[in-house]
């Protein structure tokens, strides 16, 4: 067994008929015996304890539950123990009636993904009929404080009851609350026009904060003199320093050659001329 290197490397094959030695075996998590490749399953070696893990369960048909048997049981004994001790018949009908939305005409079966609870009837329905007007709601049985629409609720429990349907409760009721959120949304847009154009005239009219207490904050930086509003400032600027504040007409400066006394616009060509002309040197 094995290699001369490695002597105790690979094992043989527990099969009577095969004893293959196989460098790589499998051992069986049920019967613990080592074999090869072609007979690691259960059903290639015949393992005596291939059933000893599996998990079957049955579906009791009194009470809807599920009865697990026992491995190296007889099934009949297990299902004994449970008829006499777990089963309970009255649990069927809660185990297999589905859960049905309750508008009537309507056959849609209620889960978890499907479902919906409505806050004021407090009754599951489908999602097509998750809305008041959908299932015919009646509303709630008791005003919540925190519900935005409350003072709808209150309303209509003071008034008497009338012929109108419930729909049409409801649809005034979403009406009047739209028209209402729609003025307070105007009212509040108008607001903040108003102070918006209130603070863009303040800054063209060039008024400060202080301003009102009679200082002067604005400051000439060339003169140093101070007023009290920006538009001041200004005509003090345009009117005082304007003329100074222009810049000086273009001049043109001559370069004279200390050698020969020729004026010259360009410093470049005086340059040349002096290396061209005097051989180098500008000294007199």
């Amino acid at each position: 067994m094995g290699t001369p290197a490695f002597p105790n490397l690979g094992k043989h094959c527990s099969v009577g008929d095969c004893r293959q030695l196989d460098f790589l075996p499998f051992t069986c998590d049920r019967c613990n015996q080592v074999f090869c490749l072609q007979h690691r399953s259960y059903i290639n070696h015949k393992c005596p304890n291939a059933n000893q893990k599996d998990v079957t369960v049955l579906i009791c048909p009194l009470c809807a539950k599920g009865v697990r048997l026992v491995p190296d049981q007889d099934p009949n004994i297990t299902w004994d123990s449970h008829v006499n001790t777990d089963c309970d018949p009255s649990n069927y009908q809660k185990a297999t009636k589905k859960r049905r939305c309750p508008v009537p005409g309507c056959k849609e079966v209620l889960n978890l993904s499907n479902s919906i609870r409505c806050r004021d009837c407090s009754k599951e329905h489908c999602l097509k009929h998750r809305f008041g007007l959908a299932h015919s709601c009646s509303g709630p049985k008791k005003t919540d404080s925190g519900f935005p629409f409350g003072g709808l609720f209150s309303k209509s429990q003071k008034s008497p009851q009338s012929s109108r349907s419930t729909s049409s409760w409801w649809g005034s009721g979403l009406m009047n609350s739209v028209s209402n959120f729609r003025a307070s949304a105007e009212s509040g847009i108008q607001k903040f026009s108003n102070a918006a154009t209130e603070a863009i005239q303040k800054a063209k009219n060039g008024i400060a904060e202080s301003s009102s207490t009679g200082e002067l904050a604005e400051q000439c930086v060339q003169c140093r003199a101070r007023f009290s509003t920006v538009s001041a400032l200004i005509d003090h600027v345009e009117r005082s320093h304007h003329q100074s504040s222009k810049p000086a007409p273009n001049r043109v400066t001559i370069d004279v050659c200390p050698k020969c006394s020729r004026g010259f616009r360009d410093p470049v060509a005086l340059v040349e001329h002096v290396e061209r002309d005097h051989g180098g040197t500008s000294l007199a």
